[in-house]
């Protein structure tokens, strides 16, 4: 009897012991995996701040890298534009889960393709959002004739400006502007007005944080292939009041959105990095710039017209 009992004894010992072991583990494997997630996502951090320093050169104290507008040319050819919307595709994949699919495309019927016509026979191509009551929000410099860096100032002039509406173009007219005398400065926006249109209106956030590595959603022209969506993270603020961003700066987005999380118009992109389509400069946006747009919805902020 004796005998039996140890016996007994023993086996749910072993058995107890064995549960607590398998406990342990589990704790230790857990606490294991939120190290390892904490870590990782450190890591990405480091990554993209060692992507913007890089990009801009601040390790000297100073902006190696030289902006370029996004403003694409009607006879721009790339053999690579099925790859590059292959990879924007590809990246949608991954990041679509941080905004409801609906909203994103609810935004994207905000944005339409821009056109503006020379007097020397040029066409350029960019984006415009859509604000309501026919005003559009775009770049300066794809509706104003603006010397690009290194060019000389020549008599060009911009004759006619049109936005693509179901499939037809409307002619638009410049009704404001920001003080920019070249592309990608903080005066690199303008204000163009149509007949209403059937779109839905954006509703602009002047009063976006823009901290760093958070998530943001570019919607534009891309090689005036329609108006595609884009993903990114914010990098930082530059000295001419831009903000860097890692997203594409293709030919065609100028003009385009930045829309944050809620679906809230944020900022204009205005051009890239020279010789880097994935490191763009983003205008954010202010109030002056709907001073002339009659009942603008503003969002969780205040309107700051200008006198």
């Amino acid at each position: 009897m004796v005998s039996r009992i140890s016996r007994r004894t023993v086996f749910l010992t072993s058995i107890i012991a064995t549960a607590i072991s398998f406990f342990t583990l589990g704790v230790t494997g857990a606490r294991r995996s939120d190290e390892a997630d904490r870590a990782s996502h450190e890591a990405t951090l480091a990554a993209i701040r060692t992507e913007v320093k890089n990009q801009l050169g601040r390790g000297a104290g100073k902006t190696t890298g030289l902006p370029a507008g996004t403003i694409g040319h009607a006879n721009t050819t790339d053999e690579a534009r099925a790859q590059i919307v292959a990879e924007i595709k590809e990246e949608l994949q991954s990041e679509m889960g941080l905004v409801p699919v609906q909203l994103l495309r609810e935004r994207r019927s905000s944005f339409v393709e821009l056109y503006s016509y020379d007097n020397l026979g040029k066409t350029n191509y960019g984006t415009a959002g859509y604000l309501g009551d026919g005003y559009f929000i775009t770049v300066k410099h794809a509706v104003i004739a603006l010397p690009e860096d290194g060019d000389r100032v020549t008599d060009r002039k911009i004759t006619s400006v049109k936005v693509v509406y179901r499939g037809k173009e409307i002619p638009a007219k410049v009704v404001d502007f920001g003080d920019a005398d070249r592309e990608v400065q903080s005066g690199d926006w303008a204000l163009i007005h149509t007949r209403e249109l059937d779109l839905p209106a954006l509703i602009p956030d002047t009063d976006y944080a823009y901290e760093f590595a958070s998530p943001i959603f570019r919607l534009g022209n891309d090689y005036s292939k329609g108006i595609i969506l884009a993903t990114g993270y914010v990098g930082q603020r530059t000295a001419n009041g831009l903000v860097t961003c890692l997203t594409d700066g293709h030919p065609g987005v100028s003009g385009g959105g930045v829309i944050d999380q809620r679906g809230n118009l944020v900022g204009i992109p205005v051009g890239r990095m020279q010789g880097d389509y994935r490191f763009s400069f983003i205008l954010p946006v202010r109030g002056d710039m709907f001073r002339k747009v009659p009942g603008l919805a503003v969002a969780e902020s205040k309107l700051a017209r200008a006198e």
